[in-house]
């Protein structure tokens, strides 16, 4: 839904897609001799699906991956062309579907490749799975005990048309802590069981098994495609693996809000639920209108960083549902002014990771996060008319 973006709004998460399209540009450039996925998973990150499943594609991805059908579907409905692969299935789910949407389905036990090769038999079409291999996450996948009753049993379904095996796939369990022992036995384990289906005749298009920090630090896991998820957002997966700016890559996400209030405040004054912090002093506050509702931690509660007036504030006792405040020290920016929660960090504004180390946690949660009340704000899009802004308020699924 386009709205004007001039007029004020409460908050808003500013989506840079030209910013997005450099860094599919820079991932491919990091894997050459691979296809290239882009993650969309949970509404891409909090970034909204369909605006970064559209950019990714313009900017070269072949392929584009969502974690369930209704996802995947919903990207078919509303037109993107092309590989779509979906990978966490429940029972029952909606294979039929899947199957008339020409996605790629993973396949993780027997169950599920009974279950689509039903649907498939129903519908006189064939399906397009790929397996998945537990090489040492434990989480998805089929493990290597297992494997080949899978592999001989999606070969049977293949040999009567009602499937076919486009991919052997796996997931890394630590590649973003640099030099893990599981990276190497997974990678080998990944090998042995691709080398035992290909050995018993399947014959897949694509092997993968490298996602972001895959693509960025492992070139020996590429094979033919790549899967990057957070980075595709600008964000590095790791600390440890380096900064965005050491991949070439741009946070996309700037999470912005109007001040609700700024008042003068005597010292001694309690702020916010429980009163754990107490004004040292005469001093101004600002209310920030958005809370753990919108997405912002609670656990950043007295450490979360914002920019207001060009100068870094932090969170002033517990984050609520639907706000926080700041201690402005006795400046007196206006009610209407902006306060900047995180992005690229070129004026000062703390990043996603800022808010990451201050409420222990990952910098994915922080930008997957942000709620639906968050206007999701186009920018950079159009070519020809960077200033051009889309607001989507109806950008999940």
């Amino acid at each position: 839904m386009n709205e004007n973006v001039t007029a004020p709004l409460r908050a808003r998460a500013e989506i840079d897609l030209a910013a997005l399209k450099a860094n599919v540009r820079s991932l491919r450039a990091h894997a050459p001799g691979a296809a290239f996925m882009a993650v969309v998973k949970a509404d891409a990150y909090g970034h909204g699906m369909l605006p970064v499943a559209r950019a990714a594609k313009e900017a070269g991805a072949e392929w584009v991956g969502t974690a369930t059908p209704e996802e995947a579907l919903a990207l078919r409905a509303a037109g993107i062309p092309g590989r779509i692969m979906c990978w966490l299935w429940v029972p029952g789910g909606p294979w039929r579907e899947g199957v008339e949407a020409d996605l790629d389905m993973s396949v993780s036990g027997l169950w599920a490749l009974r279950e689509v090769s039903a649907a498939a038999r129903e519908l006189g079409r064939t399906a397009r799975v790929q397996l998945k291999a537990d090489t040492g996450l434990g989480r998805g996948g089929c493990l290597r005990a297992d494997w080949p009753e899978l592999v001989r049993e999606a070969l049977a379904a293949q040999a009567a048309g009602l499937v076919t095996v486009t991919g052997l796939w796996s997931h890394f369990a630590c590649a973003d802590e640099p030099g893990h022992p599981s990276i190497a036995a997974q990678l080998t384990e990944f090998r042995e069981m691709v080398g035992y289906a290909e050995g018993e005749g399947v014959t897949p298009e694509v092997r993968h098994i490298a996602n972001s920090p895959g693509t960025l630090t492992l070139p020996e896991t590429h094979f033919d495609l790549v899967r990057p998820g957070i980075a595709m957002y600008g964000i590095s997966p790791s600390p440890e693996l380096g900064t965005p700016e050491d991949f070439g890559l741009r946070p996309v996400m700037t999470l912005k809000a109007s001040l609700a209030l700024v008042k003068h405040a005597p010292g001694g004054l309690g702020v916010s639920y429980g009163h754990h912090y107490v004004t040292p002093g005469p001093t101004t506050l600002g209310l920030v209108p958005v809370g753990y509702a919108d997405g912002i931690p609670r656990h950043a509660s007295g450490t979360g960083p914002v920019l207001i007036g060009g100068k870094r504030r932090t969170v002033a006792g517990r984050v609520a549902m639907d706000q926080f405040v700041v201690d402005l020290g006795g400046d007196e920016p206006a009610a209407g002014d902006e306060a900047v929660l995180f992005g690229p960090g070129d004026a000062g504004e703390p990043t996603a990771e800022d808010w990451a180390a201050a409420s222990g946690t990952i910098a994915y949660e922080i930008v997957t996060r942000i709620g639906s009340r968050v206007p999701r704000v186009y920018v950079n899009g159009t070519s020809g008319a960077p200033d051009v802004r889309q607001a989507d308020r109806a950008h999940t699924v």
